[in-house]
């Protein structure tokens, strides 16, 4: 279980990385938001920033 939280975190430190080196403050906010919303257990949140992020992605 401990060891599931590590990846998980450096996984998410990792993207969070890519995503400000590429994108910027937009890219951290939204994979911020991704990631809140799927604690959150809220799909659509959670969906629609995903999205928005993969759409943001295939731009730069």
């Amino acid at each position: 279980m401990l060891l599931l939280q590590i990846v998980r975190a450096v996984f998410e430190l990792l993207l969070g990385v890519e995503a400000q080196t590429r994108l910027g403050v937009a890219g951290v906010l939204l994979l911020t938001t991704v990631a809140v919303g799927v604690r959150a257990r809220r799909a659509g949140l959670a969906v629609g920033a995903a999205v928005l992020f993969t759409l943001l992605m295939a731009q730069a």
